[in-house]
């Protein structure tokens, strides 16, 4: 079996990271063979070089590029797949004519958020109507999401993201993240979202100064990209700012995450997302925003909290309850990490894709 792996790019990012994860799997497997086609020259996760497989950049050379139809056509002439696995979109677009031309098998699975506006303003919505008739089977990593997206039920399949427990593997100490970041506070709440649209980072930074308003013994960390962007710091009291480290992309995730006391979320709309994943896997409670995929990973008052949409005040209350019983903080981070390791294990996640894999084979014969 052979297949091509298609993305828009590969920065740091929920998506990218589950690929990433599976490459590695599918590697140990050792049963398919496969290669990478990223339509950019970012690649943020350097560990796919050390795999031994074949990373193509076909990079487009404006926004809308029609000569990419030309070059994944060459391409996939060349490699001659069984099936093409696209993870965004944009790569969903244009693949879709080629592989019906060509007889490949495709693979969707541009389906990993909850999309709030479902109309064609929405260009992922658009896409999705235009490629959706055109794939063999549209996989997303919720139910929430499949659903948001209106894909059809016949060819569609839920694989949900799973952690590599092999991440916490030499992890810095967490009292030399502690002086790298010159945190002398007890506490450390933070949160891993990009600085981006569907990330509320207002909420967040609101919630903080409530709390703060009360006291003065915790540090608040937003990591990702764009949160040490001016925008982002302008959102911040500056007479807190001392209370807040915004330290943009780090390469030293799980390390940073291992000094959490609480991981939250505040976001508009998401899928299965990563960032709770990384702080369930590392025993932190989780606060994250009701709505999308996140019931499905988080267990309300079992391994964390969710609380409503742009609630700052809600928000605040859940991180002081939290804060003020070490107790139920410990508890709530022990059954989190359990949950991740029972039902969202990188083992689980991978063998569900190559199930799938072959039955999209079997079907084809």
């Amino acid at each position: 079996m052979k297949i091509l792996f298609f993305i828009n790019t590969l920065s740091a990012g929920g998506k990218e990271r589950r690929l990433t994860e599976l490459m590695k799997g599918l590697k140990r497997n050792g049963t398919i063979n496969f290669e990478l086609v990223v339509m950019s020259e970012d690649i943020h996760y350097k560990e796919l070089f050390d795999l031994d497989i074949e990373i193509h950049k076909l990079v487009r050379d404006k926004k809308k590029d029609v000569t990419m139809f030309k070059k994944i056509w060459r391409m996939c002439k060349i490699y001659r797949p069984d099936i093409i696995h696209c993870w965004d979109s944009m790569t969903a677009f244009y693949l879709s004519p080629v592989c019906r031309i060509l007889k490949i098998k495709l693979i969707n699975g541009m389906v990993v958020g909850c999309p709030t506006e479902q109309n064609i303003f929405n260009p992922h919505w658009l896409r999705a109507r235009l490629t959706f008739p055109f794939s063999d089977c549209v996989v997303g990593n919720s139910k929430a999401g499949l659903k948001a997206y209106k894909a059809p039920e016949n060819k569609s399949f839920v694989i949900y993201n799973g952690f590599n427990f092999n991440r916490h593997n030499n992890m810095i100490p967490p009292e030399d993240i502690r002086k790298e970041l010159d945190i002398k506070t007890r506490f450390i709440v933070g949160m891993v979202a990009s600085f981006s649209i569907n990330k509320d980072y207002k909420t967040y930074y609101q919630a903080a100064e409530i709390v703060l308003s009360r006291r003065n013994d915790i540090t608040f960390l937003a990591i990702g990209n764009r949160t040490d962007s001016i925008e982002s710091r302008e959102l911040i009291n500056p007479d807190l700012i001392q209370n807040f480290r915004l330290l943009g992309i780090r390469s030293e995730i799980e390390s940073i995450i291992n000094v959490f006391d609480i991981g939250v979320l505040a976001t508009f709309t998401e899928g299965i997302s990563n960032s709770i994943l990384e702080y369930m896997a590392a025993g932190k409670p989780v606060i994250a925003t009701r709505g999308g995929g996140t019931s499905e990973i988080v267990l309300d008052s079992e391994t964390g909290f969710i609380v409503d949409a742009s609630q700052p005040t809600e928000l605040a209350g859940k991180m002081e309850v939290l804060l003020n019983d070490d107790a139920l903080r410990n508890r709530l981070g022990a059954q989190a990490k359990l949950r991740v390791e029972t039902m969202f294990s990188i083992d689980r996640m991978v063998n569900e894709y190559v199930s799938l894999y072959k039955s999209v084979i079997i079907e084809s014969k």
